[in-house]
């Protein structure tokens, strides 16, 4: 397991400036969500040690967001001293492929899909702000990789 701003650098670090690719907050924390669902479907064990909230907009880990709430809706700029090798492979190959199937939607896009989820709508129900649970991700994102 990783922390959490780890692997939030490590999705900072696949952004290609030059390509006109950069993450804001908002989308940044749907990248987040979408990477622990995944591995505790596909490793049964979590990605990373944050809890994960259903906020207004979406699922948010507030440690995060809390690091970047600064930058508004506007783009996150690179993470300077960060080396995407702390990251063992085969944490690094889920989050490529997380990055390679959702970073390509808008932060907007990625907050409506979220919307139509049952981890973020059945945490959000009881009310804004409560966790999404890890068996509630475990549970969906499994009907996604089969």
């Amino acid at each position: 397991m990783h922390s959490v701003h780890k692997v939030a650098c490590y999705f900072l670090s696949l952004a290609d400036e030059e390509a006109g690719d950069q993450l804001s907050n908002m989308k940044l924390q749907k990248l987040l969500y979408y990477g622990q669902g995944f591995s505790l479907a596909i490793h049964g064990a979590p990605l990373f040690d944050a809890g994960i909230e259903a906020w207004t907009h979406g699922p948010v880990v507030p440690d995060v967001y809390h690091s970047f709430k600064q930058h508004g809706s506007g783009p996150i700029p690179p993470i300077s001293n960060f080396d995407p090798v702390s990251i063992d492979a085969e944490t690094r190959a889920l989050l490529d492929e997380v990055y390679e199937v959702y970073g390509q939607y808008s932060a907007w896009k990625l907050r409506n899909m979220t919307h139509e989820e049952a981890p973020w709508a059945d945490a959000y129900r009881d009310g804004p702000g409560s966790t999404i649970g890890h068996g509630s991700l475990q549970r969906f994102f499994g009907t996604r990789i089969q």
